[in-house]
């Protein structure tokens, strides 16, 4: 009697291979998907804003110029601050020159905002990295959507470019490497944050104290550390007392003022912050809203102590916009909390107590949603393009490539990829930052002014015309017509489009 002998269905004999794990379920996908995810988020917010003309020109138009210079091997001189105003002379920022290649490429402010947009998503890479390594995947998708969706970010991401965008990817990485005590990483990490802005250095030297306090029991990491701490403190003072000054148009630095302004010097604002460091309220509520992402929880890391250089000059200075919530001043720390948060969670022994914290902190995250720019994506405004819009965007078609112009603060960037541009009426005058000498204005010298007398959308500025009142701004661009030699060349929707075809008169 033959022994019949069955094939096995497979084809192959022997126990049958597990499937393949799709890519999508792979360990290394998780945090490449969520920050594809997000970057669509933030450029798609970026960009219409931008075509709705919400940008400005301080502070994208500004920006661009730096870039396109360096794109172009110039300096980064933009007109926009001043004539011959070189920007590294406001902030000590050469790492932006790392996107001048990308500008060659394709020389638009839309190239800024994508690659700001990218920076901000790539971040999250690294915490939800280290978050699905300590608390498992359920975790890591959590800190991925409270870091992605945080505040801190949404306004950076809504509100044109800022230099501070490329620190934000490198200090998460920094923060994954201490949170996994790779000391030497970490401080790699950290080390350009020198290159992005001159404050960044008292980054640097938090992220080499928390190295030499952690890993003082290796006298390699504790060198390292202190090595990190001179090295971030002494790049920032070089930065801001010799640097700075000998680059700037008014030979000092320009944003000292800040912090000695209310006090008359430095020393003086330093003695006081203990007492204004609460005061006025605002800055007391942005402190807790710093902490919510993480549901307060980043208070227990000693990660945390990372936030303190920037919220100490924050809180400090005498310029009330570096007090709140919008803008881009929060991004930097957005960070710190939730690998603050990793940092505890990871341990915590408890998973009960795990899956409550990151339930809490996923409740705080949809709460806050609501109250900040990534909102503006629900609202019929943002996809709707008004008459106004489509009126200056034909009058902006109407001035040649390569021309001058004084423009608006909100149509500069429009034109700063093609044209010279300034901001009209002229600002700042003489390269002083901030000095509104009203009633001795310089007289326009531009080929093209073109205005908008409308007021424009104003989140995160105060509602209102910049950087004059507009009854200024009119009585300039009359004067422009009877006394400078323009002439219209068309008029809009309370847009206007001057043309200079003469020489301006001179006093008899």
């Amino acid at each position: 009697m033959r022994t019949i002998v069955e094939k096995p269905a497979s084809g192959t004999y022997g126990p049958e291979r597990p499937a393949p794990t799709p890519w999508y379920r792979r360990p290394a996908a998780l945090p490449w998907a969520w920050a594809l995810a997000l970057c669509l988020l933030y450029a798609t917010v970026a960009v219409r804003r931008h075509q709705l003309m919400r940008t400005t020109g301080y502070d994208l138009g500004i920006f661009e110029q730096a870039v396109r210079a360096y794109a172009e091997l110039r300096a980064p001189v933009a007109p926009l601050r001043g004539e011959g105003f070189n920007l590294l002379g406001d902030h000590f920022h050469p790492l932006l020159a790392a996107l001048a290649p990308l500008y060659r490429l394709w020389p638009s402010p839309l190239t800024l905002l994508l690659a700001q947009s990218a920076l901000l998503a790539l971040a999250v890479v690294p915490l939800a990295r280290w978050a699905d390594r300590a608390l498992g995947r359920r975790a890591a998708h959590a800190v991925a959507a409270a870091y992605g969706l945080s505040w801190g970010v949404a306004s950076a991401a809504a509100f044109d470019f800022h230099e501070v965008t490329l620190a934000v990817p490198l200090l998460a990485f920094s923060l994954e490497a201490l949170g996994r005590r790779r000391w030497r990483t970490a401080v790699g990490w950290a080390a350009p944050l020198l290159l992005v802005k001159e404050d960044l250095g008292l980054t640097l030297a938090a992220v080499g104290g928390y190295v030499a306090v952690r890993g003082r029991a290796d006298r390699g990491a504790l060198r390292l550390g202190l090595g990190t701490v001179a090295a971030g403190l002494l790049g920032s003072f070089l930065e801001i007392k010799v640097l700075l000054p000998a680059l700037a148009p008014t030979g000092d630095y320009a944003h000292g003022g800040n912090l000695a302004a209310a006090h008359g010097s430095l020393l003086g604002a330093l003695a006081h912050a203990p007492l204004d460091l609460l005061r006025p309220e605002t800055k007391a509520t942005t402190l807790v809203l710093v902490l919510a992402p993480s549901a307060l929880l980043a208070l227990r890391s000693p990660l945390t102590l990372i936030a303190l250089p920037t919220l100490a000059w924050r809180m400090a200075s005498e310029n009330g916009f570096h007090w709140g919530t919008a803008f881009h001043y929060s991004a930097i720390l957005m960070p710190v909390v939730l690998a603050g948060l990793v940092d505890v969670l990871g341990r915590e022994d408890n998973r009960r107590t795990v899956r409550a914290s990151l339930a809490t902190v996923l409740a705080v995250t949809a709460v806050l949603l609501p109250s900040f720019p990534l909102a503006q994506l629900a609202q019929r405004a943002t996809w709707h393009t008004t008459g106004h819009l489509r009126a200056a965007r034909a009058l902006l078609d109407e001035i040649p490539d390569g021309a001058t112009v004084a423009a608006s603060n909100r149509l500069a960037p429009q034109l700063t990829s093609r044209c010279t541009v300034v901001l009209f009426p002229t600002f700042p005058v003489g390269g002083r930052l901030y000095a509104y000498p009203r009633e001795d204005l310089p007289p326009p010298t531009a080929e093209w002014i073109i205005h908008d007398s409308e007021a424009p959308e104003a989140w995160p500025y105060p509602p209102g015309h910049w950087p004059y009142p507009l009854p200024q701004q009119l009585a300039e661009l009359r004067a422009a017509q009877r006394e400078h030699g323009y002439e219209l060349v068309a008029r809009r929707d309370g847009l206007t489009l001057l043309h200079r075809v003469r020489a301006p008169r001179t006093p008899s």
